[in-house]
């Protein structure tokens, strides 16, 4: 009976070291809401498929100049000029290598209507390294996105 209790009691232990370090890994993820440098949005950071993607899901000034909602203007491709801003997909294509470091993807920038390759890496932080870049990331620039309070 004796030894019946502490397998039971072990088991326990067991199960509550997996749940929290399941929940230590989730809060230490990719995933979630990331405001960047400029502070003008926040991009939500989700799982598509087998992969990472990014879409802005909020705007600090939504509007443009004459109240309409704020569009794509400056893409290289035609056909996707005029999309929403808001519930674009900025980032696309990501697939976890090692612990917090997410490679293969693109980041679209809206403000000059570019496509890069890019790097996105958990920092010891908390915030999150996404290195844009074109050839090889040594030819990129960094930005340090914080982890949305809301």
């Amino acid at each position: 009976m004796l030894a019946r209790t502490c397998l039971h009691a072990v088991a326990i232990a067991v199960w509550l070291v997996v749940a929290l370090s399941f929940q230590a890994a989730a809060q230490s993820d990719v995933l979630g809401r990331w405001v960047p440098p400029q502070q003008d949005s926040v991009v939500e950071i989700y799982t598509c498929g087998e992969e990472v993607c990014g879409r802005v899901i909020e705007l600090n000034e939504p509007l443009d100049e004459d109240g309409n909602p704020k569009v794509d203007r400056n893409n290289r491709d035609d056909s996707l000029r005029g999309r929403p801003i808001l519930g674009m997909e900025l980032l696309r294509g990501f697939t976890q290598k090692k612990p917090g470091t997410y490679r293969g993807g693109n980041i679209y920038n809206p403000r000059d209507g570019k496509l890069y390759k890019a790097v996105l890496t958990l920092m010891d932080d908390g915030t999150l390294k996404v290195r844009g870049y074109v050839g090889l990331p040594a030819l990129g620039q960094t930005q340090f996105w914080i982890r949305s309070t809301d």
